[in-house]
């Protein structure tokens, strides 16, 4: 039965992060399609990521209690419905809806995903199942470009979710026939007020980085909406800490510096990861003039890199400390987004190589032993939950990195394309707009509409894209850097809870709690 729920929690979680980047090849169809902005685009990501954060503590909360196979089937069928309904989308807005909805039916089975595998594998067969949960997640990465080129280019692009609906529909017959069930007997009840005031919170942090950017950063509605947030997280707190150990959310999670930089890396390592493909994703298309299939055919070096990179990290654990596994990965991933910066708006394609090269290996590395530790500092009881926080961390920072790149991105092009002397020549405001078309990728667009500046229009259009573009792509380096020096310096091995993630498994029962309560303190693999 376990090998059953491993091949359907990695297929649900292929799907779930496949749709994080299986899109990026596809935002040019879907701007010709439904005719929307720069902004409708990023919110075709950001609303799934959106969901996808806000509901994964939820879920993982709601698993322990209700039953871990139950949530999970309920997510993959909201997933697999809401997948279909995105597919019919007849405009930007209905789609980003839409999104939304297969967001949140994702985030259950992220949450749950690996609390059921955590239940059912123990010592070296555990260390395998998360070896193919990371190859899952970093294969998902690294092929949804090639697979959304693939649909987009043979079909349409509303087939990269409508590939969906068949494959959650066997997986779901599946699971409801081979996977066990499990749940934590001794969960309190249902944290309704907890749920209420850290959606909210969540919601509100999110929704204002995305949208600061367009509404400005010192705007009322943006800073009223960071406010909100804030109160609301302060009455979360306020909340758990009266509940007790009826809480959803144990806050003694956050006093283990194991626990908190594991979040931290997750948060900020995606933050740097997942826009620098949307923006890759963008230059093959926009700069060098491929069509989708073309260009996610060019991601082959990061997909190889990636799998051949998650099935040596998954090896690694319980061999090596976690400080090395993830400080390590997230540094080099860091190191291969640099190489970014060698590409002009006519190189040749490989001279992306050595940049997918590197940072796919240290993107694939990475999966495995995030996912293996997040549950590693806890008692098996809680994993549900421990899961979800960890997810919600990284989701948190796909969204936000998207959104402040994405900002960030624009500024740099209109910083750059108003400045210049084609920009002059339009005028300020209509440099400003066309500043906006360059953004979305239209440069040979605002180029077309220039008249006579046309030859002018291009090459400062092409300049400011490249400029933003590097600009960019060292911003997410940076943020790599950064979550390779927490992990360094926040990462301990001691701080495991059991002997969860060595070669001695701890004794579990059918409910998941610990029946050998016997500790083992000793490093895994080496001393840390």
């Amino acid at each position: 039965m376990r090998w059953w729920t491993l091949g359907v929690v990695a297929l649900g979680t292929f799907m779930l992060m496949l749709d994080l980047s299986v899109v990026a090849v596809a935002l040019p169809a879907i701007h010709e399609s439904l005719d929307s902005s720069f902004a409708d685009l990023q919110w075709v990501f950001d609303a799934y990521a959106l969901t996808l954060a806000i509901f994964l503590v939820v879920a993982g909360s709601l698993a322990d209690r209700l039953g871990r196979k139950k949530v999970f089937q309920i997510g993959f069928v909201v997933f697999t419905v809401a997948s279909l309904a995105c597919g019919l989308a007849g405009d930007a807005t209905a789609l980003s809806v839409f999104r939304a909805v297969q967001g949140a039916g994702g985030a259950i089975m992220f949450a749950v995903g690996p609390a059921m595998l955590s239940h059912e594998f123990h010592g070296r067969e555990r260390a395998t199942a998360f070896t193919v949960f990371g190859a899952a997640v970093g294969l998902a990465v690294a092929t949804g470009p090639l697979i959304g080129g693939s649909l987009t280019s043979a079909l349409s692009w509303r087939w990269i979710f409508y590939i969906n609906v068949p494959i959650g529909i066997a997986a779901i017959i599946v699971g409801a026939l081979r996977a066990r069930e499990s749940r934590n007997p001794q969960a309190p009840p249902i944290d309704w007020a907890g749920l209420f005031t850290f959606s909210l919170a969540l919601a509100a942090l999110v929704f204002a980085t995305i949208r600061a950017p367009e509404e400005g950063w010192t705007s009322p509605i943006t800073i009223g909406l960071y406010v909100f947030s804030a109160v609301f997280l302060l009455l979360f707190v306020a909340v758990e800490r009266r509940l007790g150990d009826r809480a959803m959310l144990d806050l003694a999670f956050f006093r283990n510096p194991t626990f908190v930089g594991i979040s931290l890396v997750a948060m900020v390592g995606n933050a740097g990861a997942l826009p620098a493909v949307f923006f890759e994703t963008s230059y093959l298309q926009n700069m060098l003039g491929m069509d989708a299939w073309q260009a996610g055919l060019r991601f082959l070096p990061l997909t190889v890199a990636m799998f051949v990179a998650g099935a040596i990290g998954g090896s690694l654990i319980g061999k090596v400390p976690f400080r090395y596994l993830l400080g390590g990965s997230t540094g080099v991933m860091a190191i291969g987004l640099l190489f970014l910066n060698l590409t002009e708006a006519d190189s040749a394609w490989t001279v992306l190589i050595p940049s997918l090269v590197i940072a796919g290996f240290g993107m694939g590395a990475f999966n495995p032993a995030r996912a293996a530790l997040a549950i590693g500092v806890v008692e098996p009881a809680k994993s549900g939950v421990a899961s979800g926080i960890n997810e919600t961390f990284q989701q948190v920072g796909v969204a936000v990195g998207i959104a402040g790149v994405g900002a960030f991105f624009q500024h740099r092009v209109a910083q750059s394309f108003t400045a210049s002397e084609a920009g002059q020549a339009m005028g300020p405001e209509a440099a400003e707009e066309a500043s906006h078309a360059i953004s979305s990728g239209a440069v040979e667009a605002v180029a077309q509409g220039a008249g006579p500046l046309r030859d002018e229009v291009l090459a400062a259009g092409q300049d400011a894209f490249m400029s933003a573009f590097h600009g960019a792509m060292t911003v997410c380096a940076i943020l790599g850097f950064i979550a390779a020096v927490i992990g360094f310096l926040m990462l301990r091995t001691k701080d495991l809870h059991y002997s969860a993630l060595s070669n001695i498994p701890p004794e579990v029962d059918a409910d998941g709690r610990v029946v050998t309560q016997e500790r083992s303190d000793a490093p895994v693999g080496a001393a840390s």
